[in-house]
Parts: structure tokens; sequence; C-alpha cells
């Protein structure tokens, strides 16, 4: 099989592990603090383990990592029901995996697809027992229906992060910086907990969390990249501070002051590292 064909078969298996992240970590976030919730946060890291290694894949293979968010099911009016379609979406997984070690003859990606697959079949059984837990002690959707002025502040921030963890994630791959690489991974990794601080404090609040994004910057030069990187950041920091002074709530305005210098930091960060890389360039 040539190159591009295993390409696109690699990144349609990112694309479901991308569905799967979100699904699995919108669940979590709704059912609130508690054994299956962390189950199924860590469930979801190792999704984001399995996107990492495509991604980097289909880079080594000279291809560009999709973006694209695949197959995810949503549906269900109860915990139990959220439980049954993550069975529902782990064979949705397993099937692709299958099919694509019997067609990919490259021994180290049949290899990886392999070890992957193996995970997929442990979290099926997984979503199976969850599913009659669930069943049997009556897990609720803690989530309510607060709308207003902070719950779209928070959907912003969430959309925000959502975003530049994809673009963050989507450079490290394609920027040949090694020093870039890192701290653009490193900085991906902060804007997760980012999302998963003001997802856990909007259900604390009554609202909804929606996990959606904007455009991700996809310049493919380093220096760009960074100059993309520190203007987000710049500007979301201080959107971050102005929400931060319009809140009464003393948990709400910490936690956004401490998003905020974080971003700054970042901003400094990518700073740095652009100076380097036009000092290199010269």
């Amino acid at each position: 099989m040539d190159k591009d064909k295993i390409i696109a078969l690699l990144n349609e298996d990112l694309e479901g592990e991308h569905g799967a992240i979100i699904q699995y970590l919108t669940h979590a976030y709704a059912m609130g603090e508690g054994e299956m919730s962390c189950e199924l946060e860590a469930i979801a890291r190792e999704e984001m383990r399995h996107l990492d290694w495509l991604a980097e894949t289909i880079v080594e293979l000279g291809g560009i990592p999709s973006l694209k968010r695949g197959k995810m099911r949503m549906g269900g009016s109860s915990v139990a029901d959220w439980m049954k379609n993550g069975v529902l979406l782990e064979e949705d997984a397993i099937a692709p995996y299958r099919k694509h070690i019997e067609l990919i003859d490259d021994p180290k990606i049949k290899r990886l697809l392999k070890r992957i697959l193996a995970d997929e079949e442990s979290h099926h059984a997984d979503f199976e027992h969850f599913a009659e837990k669930a069943q049997r002690e009556g897990a609720e959707d803690i989530r309510g229906s607060r709308t207003d002025r902070i719950t779209r502040a928070l959907n912003w921030g969430i959309e925000h992060e959502y975003t530049v963890i994809l673009q963050y994630l989507f450079q490290s791959y394609l920027t040949t910086n090694k020093e870039a690489k890192k701290e653009l991974e490193d900085q991906a990794i902060n804007e997760m907990q980012h999302l998963g601080w003001l997802a856990e404090k909007l259900v604390d609040i009554n609202g909804i969390p929606g996990i959606e994004h904007t455009e991700v910057d996809r310049s493919p030069r380093t220096a760009d990249m960074l100059r993309a990187d520190i203007d987000i950041e710049q500007k979301v920091a201080r959107e971050y501070d102005r929400i931060a002074g319009e809140t009464e709530d003393p948990g709400l305005k910490n936690l956004l002051l401490r998003i905020r210098d974080q971003e700054l930091y970042h901003a400094e960060v990518f700073g740095d590292l652009l100076k380097e890389e036009e000092g290199n360039s010269i």
C-alpha cells in the first residue's frame, strides 16, 4: 500500500480518536465528581495518546494530521444510555482498526495499530461495566439549564481552550524546531487543564459546557505559527481579565485570573521562541 493510502487510513483513525475524546469528556463533566467520571477522563487521556501516536506517524510518512472530529454518539437521556453509547463508539473504532491492520503492510504501523486496538477492546469492556453500574446505581446528569452572561463567558473560554489545544498540537507535529515542539506540547497540556477547570466550573453553577472550537491557525512556518500564538494568547488574556472584573463570584474570579496569568506566560514563552527562530533564520 502506498503512503498516501496509509495516511488516509491513519487520518480516519485519528478523527475517530478525536470524536471519542470529546464524547467522553463531555459525559465526564456532566456527571460531576465521582469514580465513573474519573474513569471516563482516564479513558479520554488514553484516546489522546492514541491521537498523538497517529499524528506523529502521519507526519513521519509526509502527511498532514486531520483536525476533523470523527463520529460521536451523544444521544441518550441517562448516564446508562451514555455508557451504552460508549460501548457502541468503541465498536465503531474496533472494526476499522482491525481492517486497517489487515490492509497496511508496514510492520511498524501494523504494530502500532495492534497496540491501539488492544486499548479499544479494553475500553469496550469498561463501558459495558459502566453501563451496568450506572443502571444499577442510578448515576445522574448533574448539569443545569442556567444561561446568562457568566455561562456564555465560560463557554467562550472553553471554545478558546479547545481551539488552541488543537492549534498547538497541530503545530507541534509540523514544526522542525525541537524546542518549539516541546513547548507547544507543554502549553497544549496546560490548555487542556484550563478547559477542564472551566467545564467543571460551568457544571458547578448549573450550566452546560459546550465543547466546540473555532478556526485553527495552520501556518506552515514556525515563525508564523508563533506569531499567531502570541497574538491569540494576548487577546485572550485581556478577555479573561475583563470577564474576571465583571464577576462577583470570588472563586470564579480567582480561576479566571489564574488562567489569564498562565496565558500571559504562554505568550512570553512563544515570544522567546520567536526571537530565537528569527535569529536562526538570519
